[in-house]
């Protein structure tokens, strides 16, 4: 289970690293992008609509989540780095204990708010009552879905990927089975689709459970870990919030995006929803380097190995902006089997293709600031993150969608290369940032 990532070949370390973490990733979004592929089999366009908004959501409270754990990932890898055993299990035990209470006080405000929140989102009139089952089975189960984010978060700050990888591949299955049951079998609608999502999580922590009780993983666990230490909880929380704070930005500025667009008719949003889901699984490359380069970084700090950490950003860097201007090339001409895959309806395929053709361009600089934003929290500068993820969204990515939306009403092209050009800000403002720590070098 533990595993150290300071010693060998850089770039090898990175692909085996990554690969199970990509994997995990592919997986994760194949079962979310299998809710909306077999409810539209099965239902119309309002119900693919419930789904597509409701998962939306779902997947900012995620990445809000997982944004936090990453507080942990630091500070385990670190230790791991440095050898520190003790330290690595006090940062252990008390991430299990901050999450607990985060993951209960979550579910009973979001379950208060869940009407507020789908009338926020703009929801067109036929989807609504779908949205509210979604959510609302989906909001029961986050104590799961915290659950199963932490333990993975845990695994890789000690440098195991590939555990992770198993956990999200049983989720996977056992969604893919439930939604053929619960919506195409029971008639569920979008309800049965957040039923397969919830239980197949909690099916997935189950068996991770069972997993962490039978391996012998290196460290040991006391009860005196899961006391709360105000040190401790500050350095998670240190980094943590920033990066919480900074994804569930990035996923508001998308849900304002998608509110802009709900607007615009139920074609526009279901064509909005399909496109997010297809990104979604093209952003593998890029998110699953976001936390490659933040666990082998940290490792690499703590056992003060600083170059090697250098060379872990610069490699990760070029393997996404390889990977992204492939994918930039095919979308140009495939873009619109890829909607079809989703939906029959010509006006949805062609407003997707459209809306496709601007984002994709995202997967290229979304890809090198991902980059950046691991390197900086592995120093514990995740602060450095928010800003230039807060400053490309306020002055680019929101404003220039909506005056796309506005100016441009018979076409998504516009809305698409405004968040490319969001991120495209954020890639210079990581830059300045990233030259500004070598040449203050005390500061890392």
């Amino acid at each position: 289970m533990e595993k150290n990532l300071t010693n060998g070949s850089v770039f090898k370390t990175i692909l085996s690293f990554s690969l199970p973490f990509l994997l995990a990733y592919f997986l994760q979004t194949l079962y979310g992008m299998a809710d909306l592929f077999i409810i539209g089999q099965y239902n119309g366009v309002a119900s693919t609509t419930a789904v597509s908004i409701g998962s939306q959501v779902m997947h900012m409270i995620t990445v809000m989540i997982v944004g936090l754990a990453m507080g942990s990932t630091v500070m385990i890898g670190k230790a791991v780095g440095a050898g520190k055993r003790e330290e690595a299990s006090m940062a252990i035990g008390n991430t299990v204990t901050l999450f607990m209470g985060v993951s209960v006080t979550l579910t009973v405000i979001l379950l208060l708010l869940v009407r507020s929140i789908v009338a926020v989102m703009s929801t067109p009139e036929e989807a609504v009552q779908g949205t509210i089952l979604y959510l609302t089975i989906c909001f029961i189960g986050i104590p799961f879905i915290t659950a199963y984010n932490i333990i993975s978060s845990i695994f890789r700050g000690m440098g195991d990927s590939r555990s992770p990888m198993c956990f999200v591949a049983v989720a996977c299955v056992a969604n893919i089975i439930l939604d053929y049951l619960f919506i195409g079998g029971l008639e569920l609608g979008p309800a049965g689709a957040a039923l397969g999502t919830t239980i197949s999580q909690t099916i997935s922590v189950i068996v991770s459970l069972c997993i962490i009780r039978k391996r012998q993983s290196g460290i040991v666990m006391k009860k005196s870990y899961f006391r709360p230490k105000k040190l401790i909880m500050e350095q998670l929380l240190k980094i943590g919030i920033p990066v919480a704070l900074q994804d569930g930005f990035i996923q508001i500025s998308f849900i304002i995006i998608t509110i802009i667009v709900n607007q615009r008719g139920l074609n526009d949003a279901a064509a909005v929803g399909i496109v997010e889901k297809i990104i979604g699984f093209l952003f593998l490359v890029p998110s699953s380097m976001l936390s490659t380069v933040s666990a082998l970084a940290a490792q690499n700090i703590g056992a003060g190995k600083h170059d090697r950490a250098k060379k872990t950003l610069w490699y990760a860097i070029t393997m996404c902006v390889s990977f992204g201007l492939v994918t930039v090339v095919v979308m140009q001409f495939a873009a619109g089997w890829f909607v079809g895959l989703f939906a029959t309806d010509t006006e949805v395929i062609r407003l997707g293709s459209e809306y496709m053709h601007g984002y994709v361009w995202d997967c290229v600089f979304a890809g090198i600031h991902f980059c950046f934003s691991g390197y900086f929290c592995a120093y514990g500068r995740s602060s450095f993150s928010f800003l230039h993820n807060s400053i490309s969204i306020v002055c680019a990515r929101v404003p220039l969608a909506y005056l796309a939306s506005r100016y441009f009403p018979n076409t998504l092209l516009p809305m698409g290369l405004a968040t490319a050009t969001g991120s495209l800000v954020s890639v210079v403002i990581c830059v300045v940032v990233y030259l500004w720590m070598q040449r203050n070098e005390n500061l890392t």
